[in-house]
């Protein structure tokens, strides 16, 4: 299997090290020559994850995406999702013909209110048997470390997405497949959104005991909002199932990594880029300035927008996500937001 890698942030620098770990050969987009003609000299990435060490001879670097498309056969697109639309939507319509894609986008598009495989389903008649996606949880500055970590890969197609999974299986990665597409893609977009909110609850300086009701209320909020939408195809609670050398699970567990893990990990990790933009907030940060601040996107952001409006139709009831909504686009001061959230919670 040939990769190639859209997107050279941290995420998609992670990833990048997984694969090139495993002996891969990948070709990897980068908008920036400068960056290309850095990371050749430098072998790592001068903006991301510094600390990741690169083979040169391992990587096909181009300022192309087009020529990645071409010569791989499994395209990752790990472009942040508010950036996804406008690197994507000049390419030829049958750029992916033949091509099996994995989204790395934690993140709707924004421009439509769309997952990944919907967009690209529009735009270029990808099919869902050839998209798939990974997912936490798992930070890309552990990855960089070699800390052991988890990824979770969906699919309709278990015996492709196994396939998939086995290129990133590392020492210090376990691999698990799910087949929950919708659910898991939509459960990675709210948890961004609760862990904007935890890190305005830090900034507002409440406690951990507060913070644990409000995560375990998001976890409900965000597991009635999968059931409503008839995306959760999960249980809760220990069910027994196969394990293989190369997976290590393959149930739907709500409770477990890709659905509570990556809710838990994201409000709690202080690599949390939505965290920590939260706490900014809350702390009394404009929007604006915070992401002046950061330099990188958090996604939770535009999650909240997109969310709000998809809920329209889905009408399940979402008030933290609703509120964090409010104090981000509508200009509701975070301290009057958790004054409400304060009251509603169990």
């Amino acid at each position: 299997m040939i990769f190639g890698i859209l997107g050279s942030g941290s995420w998609g620098t992670a990833l990048a090290k997984i694969l090139t770990d495993n002996g891969q050969t990948i070709h990897w987009w980068n908008r920036s020559e400068n960056a290309i003609q850095q990371f050749k000299v430098r072998a790592h990435n001068p903006q991301y994850l510094t600390t990741a060490r690169f083979n040169i001879n391992q990587l096909i670097l181009t300022t192309n995406a087009e020529e990645v498309i071409r010569n791989a056969d499994t395209i990752v697109i790990a472009i942040p999702s508010a950036y996804a639309l406008s690197a994507l939507s000049t390419l030829p319509k049958n750029i992916f013909e033949g091509k099996k894609i994995v989204s790395a986008i934690k993140g709707i598009l924004p421009e439509d209110n769309l997952l990944l495989n919907d967009y690209l389903k529009k735009q270029f008649n990808v099919s869902l048997e050839n998209y798939f996606a990974v997912l936490g949880p798992c930070h890309a500055e552990e990855v960089a470390q070699e800390k052991l970590s988890y990824l979770t890969f969906t699919g309709i197609d278990r015996e492709q997405t196994i396939d998939i999974a086995t290129y990133f299986k590392t020492a210090y990665i376990n691999t698990i497949i799910n087949k929950d597409i919708y659910g898991v893609q939509y459960a990675a977009v709210l948890k961004n959104i609760y862990a904007v909110g935890a890190g305005m609850a830090h900034g507002l300086d409440y406690g951990d005991n507060f913070l644990s009701v409000l995560i375990a209320n998001s976890a409900d909020e965000m597991a009635g909002f999968l059931r409503k939408a008839g995306f959760i195809n999960a249980e809760v609670g220990y069910i027994e199932h196969k394990k293989s050398s190369i997976l290590q699970s393959e149930h739907n567990n709500y409770a477990a990594s890709v659905y509570l893990g990556d809710l838990l990990v994201t409000c709690y990790s202080l690599h949390s880029r939505n965290r920590t933009f939260g706490n900014m907030i809350g702390k009394g940060y404009s929007v604006k300035s915070a992401q002046l601040e950061m330099s990188m996107v958090a996604e939770g952001y535009y999650a909240s927008k997109c969310m709000y409006h998809i809920n329209k139709e889905i009408l399940a009831d979402m008030p933290i996500a609703s509120i964090v909504y409010n104090i981000l686009w509508n200009g509701m001061l975070a301290c009057e937001g958790f004054k409400k959230i304060e009251e509603g919670l169990i």
